[in-house]
Protein backbone atom coordinates (compact mmCIF):
# COMPACT_ATOMS: atom_id res chain seq x y z
CA UNK A 1 0.00 0.00 0.00
CA UNK A 2 1.38 3.40 -1.02
CA UNK A 3 1.92 5.93 1.72
CA UNK A 4 2.60 9.62 1.29
CA UNK A 5 5.26 11.93 2.63
CA UNK A 6 4.19 14.80 4.85
CA UNK A 7 6.03 16.98 2.34
CA UNK A 8 4.64 18.31 -0.91
CA UNK A 9 6.54 19.15 -4.06
CA UNK A 10 6.94 22.59 -5.64
CA UNK A 11 3.44 22.29 -7.14
CA UNK A 12 1.86 21.38 -3.81
CA UNK A 13 1.33 17.72 -4.69
CA UNK A 14 1.68 14.89 -2.18
CA UNK A 15 4.75 12.70 -2.76
CA UNK A 16 4.20 8.92 -2.76
CA UNK A 17 6.40 6.64 -0.65
CA UNK A 18 6.63 3.10 -2.00
CA UNK A 19 7.26 -0.15 -0.12
CA UNK A 20 9.19 -3.31 -1.05
CA UNK A 21 6.53 -4.33 -3.58
CA UNK A 22 7.00 -0.98 -5.29
CA UNK A 23 10.75 -1.50 -5.50
CA UNK A 24 10.17 -4.97 -6.98
CA UNK A 25 7.75 -3.61 -9.57
CA UNK A 26 10.05 -0.80 -10.58
CA UNK A 27 13.03 -3.12 -10.88
CA UNK A 28 11.14 -5.23 -13.39
CA UNK A 29 9.91 -2.27 -15.43
CA UNK A 30 13.22 -0.45 -15.21
CA UNK A 31 15.26 -3.42 -16.30
CA UNK A 32 13.11 -3.87 -19.40
CA UNK A 33 13.49 -0.17 -20.21
CA UNK A 34 17.26 -0.54 -19.87
CA UNK A 35 17.25 -3.74 -21.93
CA UNK A 36 15.39 -1.91 -24.69
CA UNK A 37 18.18 0.66 -24.97
CA UNK A 38 20.84 -2.06 -24.82
CA UNK A 39 18.97 -3.86 -27.62
CA UNK A 40 18.73 -0.78 -29.83
CA UNK A 41 22.38 0.24 -29.40
CA UNK A 42 23.85 -1.69 -32.38
CA UNK A 43 21.07 -0.36 -34.62
CA UNK A 44 21.97 3.28 -33.98
CA UNK A 45 24.04 3.76 -37.12
CA UNK A 46 24.18 6.08 -40.09
CA UNK A 47 21.50 5.24 -42.65
CA UNK A 48 18.72 4.15 -40.29
CA UNK A 49 15.58 6.25 -39.92
CA UNK A 50 14.23 7.40 -36.58
CA UNK A 51 10.96 5.65 -37.49
CA UNK A 52 12.79 2.34 -37.83
CA UNK A 53 14.49 2.82 -34.48
CA UNK A 54 11.06 3.44 -32.97
CA UNK A 55 9.61 0.35 -34.66
CA UNK A 56 12.39 -1.83 -33.29
CA UNK A 57 11.95 -0.45 -29.75
CA UNK A 58 8.18 -0.96 -29.98
CA UNK A 59 8.57 -4.57 -31.08
CA UNK A 60 11.16 -5.34 -28.40
CA UNK A 61 8.98 -4.00 -25.59
CA UNK A 62 5.82 -5.72 -26.83
CA UNK A 63 7.64 -9.03 -27.38
CA UNK A 64 8.65 -8.83 -23.70
CA UNK A 65 5.00 -8.44 -22.68
CA UNK A 66 5.14 -4.69 -22.02
CA UNK A 67 3.12 -1.77 -23.34
CA UNK A 68 5.00 1.33 -24.51
CA UNK A 69 3.83 4.01 -22.09
CA UNK A 70 4.16 6.84 -24.60
CA UNK A 71 1.66 5.43 -27.11
CA UNK A 72 -1.55 7.38 -26.64
CA UNK A 73 -0.05 9.64 -23.96
CA UNK A 74 -1.69 13.04 -24.56
CA UNK A 75 -2.15 11.96 -28.17
CA UNK A 76 1.46 10.89 -28.80
CA UNK A 77 1.50 7.86 -31.11
CA UNK A 78 5.01 6.42 -30.90
CA UNK A 79 6.81 3.94 -28.65
CA UNK A 80 9.81 6.21 -28.13
CA UNK A 81 11.09 9.74 -28.50
CA UNK A 82 14.09 10.06 -30.81
CA UNK A 83 15.85 13.43 -30.58
CA UNK A 84 18.70 14.23 -32.98
CA UNK A 85 21.39 16.92 -32.61
CA UNK A 86 19.67 20.24 -31.72
CA UNK A 87 16.41 18.50 -30.76
CA UNK A 88 16.36 18.71 -26.98
CA UNK A 89 13.55 16.28 -26.21
CA UNK A 90 10.32 14.70 -27.50
CA UNK A 91 11.61 14.18 -31.04
CA UNK A 92 8.90 12.42 -33.07
CA UNK A 93 10.15 9.37 -35.01
CA UNK A 94 9.77 9.76 -38.76
CA UNK A 95 11.67 9.95 -42.03
CA UNK A 96 14.78 11.55 -40.53
CA UNK A 97 17.80 9.37 -41.39
CA UNK A 98 20.81 9.34 -39.10
CA UNK A 99 24.12 10.52 -40.53
CA UNK A 100 27.70 10.08 -39.45
CA UNK A 101 28.51 12.65 -36.76
CA UNK A 102 24.99 12.88 -35.33
CA UNK A 103 24.13 12.51 -31.67
CA UNK A 104 20.72 11.00 -30.90
CA UNK A 105 18.78 10.54 -27.69
CA UNK A 106 16.34 7.62 -27.45
CA UNK A 107 13.80 7.69 -24.62
CA UNK A 108 11.58 4.71 -23.79
CA UNK A 109 9.01 3.95 -21.09
CA UNK A 110 7.63 0.40 -21.03
CA UNK A 111 4.76 -0.40 -18.68
CA UNK A 112 5.28 -3.75 -16.95
CA UNK A 113 2.53 -5.04 -14.65
CA UNK A 114 1.33 -1.46 -14.21
CA UNK A 115 4.75 0.01 -13.39
CA UNK A 116 6.50 2.60 -15.59
CA UNK A 117 10.21 2.19 -16.34
CA UNK A 118 11.57 5.41 -17.86
CA UNK A 119 15.07 5.87 -19.27
CA UNK A 120 17.03 7.51 -22.09
CA UNK A 121 20.53 7.62 -23.52
CA UNK A 122 22.32 9.80 -26.02
CA UNK A 123 24.19 7.80 -28.64
CA UNK A 124 27.06 8.80 -30.93
CA UNK A 125 26.61 7.99 -34.62
CA UNK A 126 29.95 7.17 -36.20
CA UNK A 127 32.71 9.74 -35.70
CA UNK A 128 31.42 12.85 -33.96
CA UNK A 129 33.03 16.22 -33.37
CA UNK A 130 35.02 16.80 -30.19
CA UNK A 131 32.41 19.25 -28.90
CA UNK A 132 29.59 16.75 -29.41
CA UNK A 133 31.44 13.99 -27.58
CA UNK A 134 32.36 16.31 -24.72
CA UNK A 135 28.72 17.41 -24.42
CA UNK A 136 27.47 13.82 -24.32
CA UNK A 137 30.13 12.73 -21.82
CA UNK A 138 29.45 15.73 -19.60
CA UNK A 139 25.69 15.15 -19.64
CA UNK A 140 26.17 11.58 -18.45
CA UNK A 141 28.61 12.74 -15.77
CA UNK A 142 26.13 15.41 -14.63
CA UNK A 143 23.31 12.89 -14.32
CA UNK A 144 25.49 10.54 -12.28
CA UNK A 145 26.70 13.41 -10.07
CA UNK A 146 23.09 14.08 -9.16
CA UNK A 147 22.27 10.41 -8.60
CA UNK A 148 25.39 9.71 -6.56
CA UNK A 149 24.38 12.07 -3.74
CA UNK A 150 20.82 10.74 -3.40
CA UNK A 151 20.13 9.33 0.05
CA UNK A 152 17.69 10.05 2.87
CA UNK A 153 18.24 13.53 4.26
CA UNK A 154 19.69 15.15 1.15
CA UNK A 155 17.47 17.50 -0.82
CA UNK A 156 16.33 17.85 -4.41
CA UNK A 157 18.19 21.17 -4.36
CA UNK A 158 21.38 19.20 -3.63
CA UNK A 159 20.69 17.00 -6.67
CA UNK A 160 20.10 19.98 -8.95
CA UNK A 161 23.14 21.84 -7.67
CA UNK A 162 25.40 18.82 -8.27
CA UNK A 163 24.16 18.50 -11.86
CA UNK A 164 24.51 22.21 -12.58
CA UNK A 165 28.05 22.32 -11.18
CA UNK A 166 29.22 19.70 -13.69
CA UNK A 167 27.56 21.52 -16.58
CA UNK A 168 29.02 24.91 -15.60
CA UNK A 169 32.50 23.46 -15.23
CA UNK A 170 32.40 22.56 -18.93
CA UNK A 171 30.60 25.80 -19.88
CA UNK A 172 27.44 24.03 -20.96
CA UNK A 173 23.94 25.22 -20.07
CA UNK A 174 21.20 23.27 -18.26
CA UNK A 175 17.74 23.30 -19.85
CA UNK A 176 15.28 24.73 -17.32
CA UNK A 177 12.03 24.24 -19.20
CA UNK A 178 11.92 20.47 -18.52
CA UNK A 179 12.65 18.46 -15.41
CA UNK A 180 12.62 15.01 -13.86
CA UNK A 181 9.48 13.67 -12.25
CA UNK A 182 8.09 11.14 -9.84
CA UNK A 183 6.88 7.87 -11.31
CA UNK A 184 5.69 4.42 -10.31
CA UNK A 185 2.20 3.33 -11.26
CA UNK A 186 1.80 6.81 -12.74
CA UNK A 187 3.94 8.04 -15.63
CA UNK A 188 4.43 11.58 -14.29
CA UNK A 189 3.93 12.15 -10.58
CA UNK A 190 5.32 14.19 -7.69
CA UNK A 191 8.00 15.33 -7.08
CA UNK A 192 9.34 17.60 -9.79
CA UNK A 193 13.12 17.19 -10.06
CA UNK A 194 14.96 20.28 -11.28
CA UNK A 195 18.42 19.85 -12.77
CA UNK A 196 19.68 23.10 -11.28
CA UNK A 197 19.19 24.71 -7.91
CA UNK A 198 20.58 25.66 -4.54
CA UNK A 199 22.04 23.02 -2.26
CA UNK A 200 20.11 22.45 0.95
CA UNK A 201 16.78 23.57 -0.48
CA UNK A 202 13.65 21.82 -1.67
CA UNK A 203 12.13 18.46 -0.80
CA UNK A 204 14.11 16.41 1.72
CA UNK A 205 14.56 12.91 0.33
CA UNK A 206 12.91 10.00 2.17
CA UNK A 207 13.09 6.23 1.66
CA UNK A 208 10.50 5.09 -0.86
CA UNK A 209 10.54 8.17 -3.09
CA UNK A 210 10.75 7.25 -6.80
CA UNK A 211 11.70 9.74 -9.52
CA UNK A 212 13.72 10.31 -12.66
CA UNK A 213 16.97 12.22 -13.00
CA UNK A 214 17.19 13.34 -16.64
CA UNK A 215 19.30 16.45 -17.28
CA UNK A 216 19.37 18.07 -20.71
CA UNK A 217 22.53 20.04 -21.43
CA UNK A 218 23.03 22.40 -24.36
CA UNK A 219 26.30 23.34 -26.00
CA UNK A 220 24.95 26.87 -26.38
CA UNK A 221 22.31 28.78 -24.46
CA UNK A 222 19.65 27.11 -22.31
CA UNK A 223 16.63 28.54 -24.14
CA UNK A 224 14.42 26.13 -26.08
CA UNK A 225 11.26 26.30 -28.18
CA UNK A 226 8.52 23.80 -28.99
CA UNK A 227 7.73 23.35 -32.68
CA UNK A 228 4.28 23.50 -34.24
CA UNK A 229 3.71 19.74 -33.77
CA UNK A 230 3.38 20.42 -30.04
CA UNK A 231 6.10 17.92 -29.08
CA UNK A 232 9.46 18.48 -30.75
CA UNK A 233 11.59 20.78 -28.59
CA UNK A 234 14.74 22.36 -30.04
CA UNK A 235 17.46 24.72 -28.87
CA UNK A 236 16.64 28.29 -29.87
CA UNK A 237 20.20 28.88 -31.05
CA UNK A 238 20.33 25.47 -32.82
CA UNK A 239 23.22 24.35 -30.64
CA UNK A 240 23.62 20.66 -29.85
CA UNK A 241 21.72 19.16 -26.94
CA UNK A 242 22.23 15.90 -25.04
CA UNK A 243 20.26 14.04 -22.37
CA UNK A 244 20.53 10.99 -20.15
CA UNK A 245 17.84 9.62 -17.85
CA UNK A 246 17.60 7.03 -15.10
CA UNK A 247 14.67 6.09 -12.90
CA UNK A 248 15.74 5.79 -9.26
CA UNK A 249 14.39 4.96 -5.82
CA UNK A 250 15.57 6.33 -2.49
CA UNK A 251 16.56 3.43 -0.21
CA UNK A 252 17.13 3.37 3.55
CA UNK A 253 20.79 4.33 3.08
CA UNK A 254 21.22 5.50 -0.51
CA UNK A 255 19.77 5.10 -3.98
CA UNK A 256 18.83 2.28 -6.34
CA UNK A 257 19.00 2.79 -10.10
CA UNK A 258 16.05 0.91 -11.61
CA UNK A 259 17.27 1.31 -15.23
CA UNK A 260 20.86 -0.01 -15.26
CA UNK A 261 21.67 -0.06 -18.96
CA UNK A 262 25.14 -0.98 -20.15
CA UNK A 263 27.62 1.69 -21.27
CA UNK A 264 29.30 0.85 -24.57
Amino acid sequence: MTRFSSQTDSEGRRIPLYDADGFAGMRKAGRLAAATLDFITPHVQAGISTAELDRLCDQFMRDAGAIPGTVGYHGYQHASCVSVNHVVTHGIPGDKVLADGDIVNIDVTPIVDGWFGDTSRTFLVGEVRTLAKRLVDTTFEAMMAGIDIIRPGTTLGDVGAAIEAVARRERFSVVRDFCGHGLGRVFHDAPLVMHYGKAGTGVVLEPGMFFTVEPMLNAGKAEVKILADGWTTVTRDRSLSAQFEHSVGVTEDGVEIFTPWAIS
